[in-house]
């Protein structure tokens, strides 16, 4: 079985490390500064970083860019970065910013050709669809709205247009510690088995991620379990090498 990849995340608010309890941006907890936090992983051995711009996505366009600069010029993480993401000019600030990957949800329903454009621009390696769901269904703008789209069909149209990294979502579990969604991350991989689908939300232990890896899940995203103390990144690179 090949070992599950795993991605510490930063979501910024007010250029400030913090995290939200299922997107509810009335219920934030505040972390610390995002480079510190970033060059921690760094020092644990950590490769890949998850990175969040909560205030671009209320705001629908790019606000915490200057924290995405000094954390690739201070690191050597490869950061895929999310957030705000609407226009040309915000995609091609993330990568003057130092992204190596971008991470795109809401443009994907609203403007499917802009999506298209995109992925054939920049390439299916450095673009990642964000398919966060809430109810079954696709949420959009920073969690603010529910769309029509359920998640397989719209998953569908994607993967045949060549996308293959997928970030899912699954709202109500997002930093809540209770546990991520494996049957819903095992239905995606059942349907489309070529995705590299980087799983997301409600994570709260070493065991969580060990079920993620047994049920052949590629990838997996984690942050309030970090900064609560409930998982041990030392212990969890441990495993990782074991």
């Amino acid at each position: 079985m090949k070992q599950i990849e795993l991605i510490p995340a930063i979501d910024i608010i007010d250029s400030q490390c913090v995290r939200l309890t299922k997107g509810d941006y009335g219920q934030k907890t505040v972390y610390g500064k995002p480079l510190d936090m970033a060059l921690e992983f760094e020092a644990i051995g950590f490769e890949r970083l998850h990175m969040v711009d909560l205030d671009g996505a209320k705001s629908r366009h790019i606000v915490n860019s200057q924290v995405l600069k000094d954390i690739a010029a201070e690191t050597r993480l490869v950061i895929d970065f999310g957030g705000g993401i609407k226009t040309d000019d915000d995609m091609g600030k993330a990568f003057e910013s130092g992204a190596q990957m971008v991470t795109v949800g809401s443009v994907a329903v609203t403007q499917p050709e802009l999506f298209e454009a995109w992925l054939r621009k920049y390439g299916s390696e450095r673009l990642i669809l964000g398919a966060d769901v809430r109810g079954g269904k696709i949420s959009i703008n920073g969690w603010k709205e529910d769309s029509s789209e359920d998640l397989l069909p719209f998953l569908r149209k994607y993967v045949e247009m060549g996308v293959k990294n997928v970030l899912c979502t699954e709202i109500s579990k997002d930093g809540t510690l209770t546990g991520p969604a494996i049957s819903l991350y095992k239905e995606v991989m059942t349907t489309y088995p070529t995705l590299h689908l980087i799983a997301s939300g409600g994570v709260s232990c070493i065991e969580d991620i060990q079920a993620l890896e047994a049920a052949g899940i590629p990838a997996v995203v984690f942050g309030k379990a970090i900064y609560e103390g409930k998982l041990d990144l030392r212990e969890l690179m441990g495993w990782k090498q074991s």
